[in-house]
């Protein structure tokens, strides 16, 4: 948040917002409260454009601007929680498995035990919350952005929810999701190649970033058209 609060200082808001993203993800709660502050500055008015990958809390980023720009190599990627290392709806599908195989044979349940019992009390709510959590908010940022006045809108975000957070879908969280899939499940999507200009000024910037943090310990580079930069990084 302080990095983006220290890029956005300052900028001609009234322009709107290029966000260019290249990110693994995150936390659900710090996405919600990025995007709450980045539509507290620009509205609406803010384009995702993802010259490589935008994956998991970076896919519910995008979800929530007014359109994707997506090149030929560029993905998206599940947004299933993950927790302490593991996928939320991973676990609860493991835990009705583990209901479905006892009723059919009681014999079973010692080694359902052994596997079940490594989850603390609370955990398969905490699992459930989390999938509850981000799929409401993808779904509110769809209506009330990529999909605003759309007489569909609530359909329209529904199937890319539902697609964008099913794991027997995706099957894993680093799934990649290509431009033609995004396409499909109804995402509004702008080609990056159909603006050479666009492109070639996306990709030097996507290109020297990576540079950059191939030269250090750099986790997180947020910076903005006019060179101000914030910069993270790791041990």
């Amino acid at each position: 948040m302080t990095g983006f609060m220290t890029a956005i200082h300052n900028m001609d808001r009234s322009k709107g917002l290029d966000l260019i993203l290249h990110t693994p993800g995150g936390d659900i709660a710090a996405t919600e409260a990025l995007v709450t502050y980045l539509r507290s500055m620009f509205g609406k008015d803010i384009r995702a454009i993802v010259p490589q990958l935008a994956m998991s809390a970076g896919t519910m980023i995008a979800c929530s601007t007014k359109e994707i720009i997506l090149g030929k190599q560029s993905s998206l990627g599940p947004f299933d929680p993950q927790l302490g290392g593991l996928s939320a709806p991973a676990v609860l599908d493991e835990f009705k498995r583990a209901i479905i195989e006892i009723k059919a044979d009681p014999a079973c349940a010692p080694l359902w035990q052994v596997i079940i019992g490594k989850y603390h009390p609370t955990f398969l709510d905490t699992c459930h919350r989390a999938m509850v959590m981000a799929q409401d908010i993808v779904g509110g940022w769809l209506k009330s952005g990529m999909f605003d006045g759309d007489a569909d809108a609530e359909e329209k975000s529904r199937k890319i929810v539902a697609s964008l957070s099913d794991h027997d879908e995706h099957k894993t969280h680093a799934r990649h999701i290509p431009v033609d899939q995004c396409e499909k499940i109804g995402l509004k999507i702008k080609r990056l190649e159909s603006d050479a200009e666009l492109q070639g000024l996306v990709l030097t910037v996507h290109h020297a970033c990576i540079h950059s943090c191939a030269m250090g310990p750099i986790v997180k580079l947020i910076e903005n058209d006019e060179g101000q930069c914030c910069m993270l990084r790791g041990v």
